[in-house]
């Protein structure tokens, strides 16, 4: 593997940036299938946050779960292995996004370009773990969000900038007694949004020992902020994020910030599938997205309707009297997911490419000011 193919095009890459595997050592990166023996090493998080935690509703989303602290799910040969296949020039070419949420993204490219990352994440094992935190049996979206990458990278002349101000502004604050904006939130790597679907879990791709910040913020039900503190290479972060607005913060102190955001949804079809596609239509290939969202609905449509239909036909070779009001009621549960369907496949020429626009908040985005911070 040469150079070119583990670096990230000089497009989008400040001067001087170079990736945390050095292009010489990339041929030693180990070579062979995803083996959840090796490539797990599974620490649970010490804490888990509710829902009612958060001054959310309990009965909303598919879990009580909202976040979880973070937690070690993959080893560094791993972790290796997914950056050289993220990082690779097939992926680059053919698989890079970007919107007014987010500078750089790399999207729908593991079943193309990169089997391993498709294999750890397809892997049963990951799955149950994922699905234990989560508090809810998990599946997969669909294959063309395993995995969005989250990338933002700076050269060391900029991170070092960037840490001198930093110390300057604080050491100015405290002989104030000034408390101001953080500078966190002054340019947010992913700004204020819900996703796409149910659940995702995020897992970190970069060596984050000498990084300051780079938390997740995440709005209460309270009108209050929280911060998750961000995960360590190899670490992840499990979180009910259709549900819950939450922004990817700043970092300082290191010269990139590379995270996968894996999404998933239940795998029982009797629960709710609230996937929305608002924030991945413009930056995704519209043909495979709408298949791919279509192939997944329509099989929980057909594995609900099988079930209606057997208990239609238990019930007439038991004897019983059919129940007209409870399949009138799911016929309209099934019309109500059909034209939410319909309306999430909003046709092509009606998407603009890379504009996100704020119907996927939960609440007004504006005056950020007059919202409480928990620090």
């Amino acid at each position: 593997m040469d150079h070119a193919d583990l670096l990230i095009p000089m497009s989008i890459m400040p001067s001087g940036w170079k990736p945390v595997i050095d292009p010489v050592d990339a041929d030693k990166v180990a070579i062979g299938d995803f083996d959840p023996k090796k490539h797990i090493q599974y620490e649970p998080p010490v804490k888990i946050h509710t829902m009612k935690d958060l001054n959310l509703p309990e009965n909303t989303g598919i879990s009580p779960v909202a976040v979880s602290e973070p937690f070690r799910l993959f080893s560094i040969d791993a972790i290796h292995r997914m950056r050289a296949e993220v990082l690779s020039q097939n992926v680059w070419d053919n698989c890079q996004y970007s919107s007014n949420l987010a500078q750089c993204q790399l999207r729908g490219f593991a079943s193309k370009y990169a089997p391993f990352v498709y294999d750890t994440w397809k892997n049963p094992e990951t799955l149950a773990i994922v699905s234990k935190i989560a508090g809810v049996e998990l599946v997969t979206e669909m294959d063309f969000e395993i995995a969005h990458i989250n990338i933002s990278v700076k050269s060391e002349k900029q991170t070092a900038e960037e840490m001198a101000a930093f110390v300057d502004k604080k050491a100015f604050d405290e002989d104030e007694g000034i408390a101001g904006c953080p500078w966190e939130d002054d340019k947010p790597i992913v700004d204020w949004h819900t996703d796409a679907y149910p659940f995702v879990c995020v897992t970190m791709l970069s060596n984050c020992e000498k990084m300051i910040g780079g938390e997740t913020a995440l709005k209460t039900g309270n009108d209050e902020i929280v911060k998750v503190r961000g995960p360590q290479m190899g670490c992840a972060v499990v979180l009910q994020g259709r549900y819950i607005e939450h922004q990817a913060l700043r970092a300082l102190g290191s010269t990139e910030r590379i995270t996968m955001v894996t999404s998933f949804r239940p795998r029982c079809s009797k629960l709710p599938d609230d996937t929305v596609l608002t924030t991945v239509r413009a930056i995704s290939n519209i043909s495979e997205l709408y298949s791919q969202y279509g192939e997944y609905r329509l099989e929980i449509l057909e594995e609900r309707v099988r079930t209606q239909l057997r208990a239609l036909r238990e019930n007439k070779r038991d004897g019983k009297k059919m129940n007209v009001k409870a399949l009138k009621d799911f016929i309209r549960e099934q019309e109500m997911f059909l034209a939410h369907m319909n309306k999430e496949m909003v046709d092509e020429e009606y998407v603009t490419k890379g504009v996100i626009d704020d119907g996927h908040l939960l609440t007004a985005n504006g005056d950020k000011t007059k919202r409480k911070r928990v620090k």
